[in-house]
């Protein structure tokens, strides 16, 4: 990112009232001025297009939504979209224990395949699969850098929105971060009982080698895909293909 530029950062139609109205309060402001004020001193921040899951996952498509931390810290790694980077790049560990998790998973279609190199999770995007970090921005090399500087009122108001969806949706909080959200999805879900079918929530360890295999909620077998393919079976009658990643 070269500025704080975000007339350059299309989403979709059915975001823009909630982009624009963050980007008009006082919150939105203040991220502002200290992304630009951390430029100005020479940080290096990632990605270059903050919104493109906005832009790529419209709210009325939105059928799982997988939320993360923070983008990547390295170069050429965050493009906007949780947990994914770049085709040809380097997999990054979070991610390869994702697909490890699809390949293991005994109820998928696909479970037992081998990974290949793909790391690019914009075919999960275009089925409905909003990927979303707490935070839009990072610094290189800074984990959470960005953490406590007003994206969170955004990330929480998108939250909010698809909780607020007639259809159920399935979210899957992985890590301390994202699953700061279940209260605010909850009190949507309580609010509107009596409109619709409930959300699925799934919670696990954020897939960091440093997490996934410890308890409470281990992401090792924690079987959140063919989950949320069973609901969106009964509902809606297609499931993701969560292929990507995987040899076919």
């Amino acid at each position: 990112m070269s500025a704080w530029a975000p007339q350059h950062w299309p989403v979709s139609a059915d975001w823009q009232t909630l982009v624009d109205r963050f980007l008009a309060s006082e919150s939105g402001r203040q991220l502002a001025q200290f992304i630009t004020s951390r430029l100005e001193r020479g940080a290096v921040i990632y990605p270059t297009q903050p919104f493109w899951a906005l832009e790529l996952t419209p709210l009325s498509q939105v059928r799982v939504v997988i939320l993360g931390q923070d983008p990547y810290h390295g170069e050429g790694q965050a493009q906007g979209l949780a947990f994914s980077v770049p085709s040809n790049t380097k997999m990054p560990p979070s991610l390869r224990n994702i697909l490890k998790e699809i390949e293991r998973d005994p109820l998928l279609e696909r479970a037992g395949t081998a990974a290949k190199n793909e790391t690019s999770l914009v075919p999960w995007a275009q089925q409905g699969v909003l990927l979303l970090n707490t935070v839009l921005t990072v610094e290189e090399a800074q984990p959470a850098s960005h953490a406590g500087q007003g994206w969170e009122h955004m990330t929480d108001e998108i939250v909010r929105a698809i909780a607020k969806k007639d259809t159920p949706v399935v979210f899957m909080l992985w890590g301390k971060h994202a699953q700061s959200k279940i209260n605010l999805i909850q009190s949507v879900q309580a609010e509107q009982k009596s409109k619709r079918n409930p959300h699925l929530i799934l919670m696990a360890n954020h897939p960091s080698p440093l997490s996934a295999a410890r308890k409470p909620h281990p992401f090792v077998g924690c079987g959140h895909f063919s989950a949320a393919n069973e609901l969106l079976i009964k509902n809606c009658g297609k499931a993701i293909d969560w292929s990507v990643g995987l040899n076919k």
